[in-house]
């Protein structure tokens, strides 16, 4: 089997668009494309994070041998809407459908805007990642791209940096690709605290504080309870949302 061959199917079984896979590596999805039609390979430099990002080694990317799946270092970017429950109890079914997709929408095109891989909407949330260069910064400017073009002040958004496990989850008729691990459950662990107290809306731990550059301005949360864990960690926001040049 070739290359493009191999790089295929692994893609469509992670359910993976080449336009995903594209973003996760911050190449064109015609560079992917060309692959997958063997019409070129991937750089050499590269085999490492595709083969991550695949859930293989790349020895067997290139036909050599076979290796369980491994982590790869990301950031899990998830969102809510805050008062959510209380909203739809006020609203049709079919409203509530209307009313989540007319922000789904805006806030899916914010995460591709910079090459993030969305994962899965559930009820009022949204789950993905970024992988490659810089991926918590771009995390951080597709979270507040979001906040300034959503007209919805409830939307909260958390943020958390570390190894993630990409793979299909459940029976296998009806799996889909998903991500977990512990960096994963902390992005999720957050976001209750930056709902109450973060005024701009996005929180984001410390992994993300120390992957910006030094001249944003952040104003730091200490010493934060975090439950069912029982753990204490500093979460951050930007100061100053509408003027951030991030």
């Amino acid at each position: 089997m070739m290359i493009g061959d191999r790089v295929k199917k692994l893609r469509i079984q992670r359910g993976l668009k080449q336009v995903d896979l594209a973003h996760a590596l911050g190449i064109s999805p015609q560079a992917v494309s060309k692959w997958e039609r063997d019409e070129s390979l991937p750089d050499i430099a590269m085999l490492s994070d595709l083969a991550t990002i695949l859930n293989v080694t790349t020895d067997f990317l290139l036909g050599v041998t076979e290796q369980p799946p491994g982590e790869f270092e990301g950031t899990v970017f998830c969102s809510s809407l805050n008062q959510f429950a209380r909203q739809s109890t006020k609203m049709e079914a079919r409203e509530v459908a209307d009313w989540a997709n007319r922000i789904f929408y805006p806030l899916t095109e914010s995460v591709l805007r910079f090459d993030g891989v969305p994962v899965k909407y559930v009820g009022d949330g949204f789950l993905c990642f970024f992988s490659g260069q810089a991926h918590a910064e771009r995390a951080v400017k597709a979270a507040v791209y979001a906040r300034r073009i959503i007209d919805y002040s409830n939307l909260v958004i958390s943020l958390n940096a570390g190894p993630i496990y990409l793979g299909t989850i459940g029976h296998p008729d009806y799996a889909r690709t998903d991500i977990c691990g512990e960096t994963v459950n902390l992005a999720f662990l957050i976001m209750d605290w930056v709902a109450q107290h973060c005024s701009s809306g996005i929180g984001f731990s410390e992994s993300i504080a120390d992957r910006l550059a030094q001249d944003v301005p952040l104003r730091k949360h200490a010493n934060i309870s975090i439950e069912p864990l029982s753990i204490r960690v500093a979460i951050y926001e930007l100061k100053n949302l509408l003027e951030s040049k991030i």
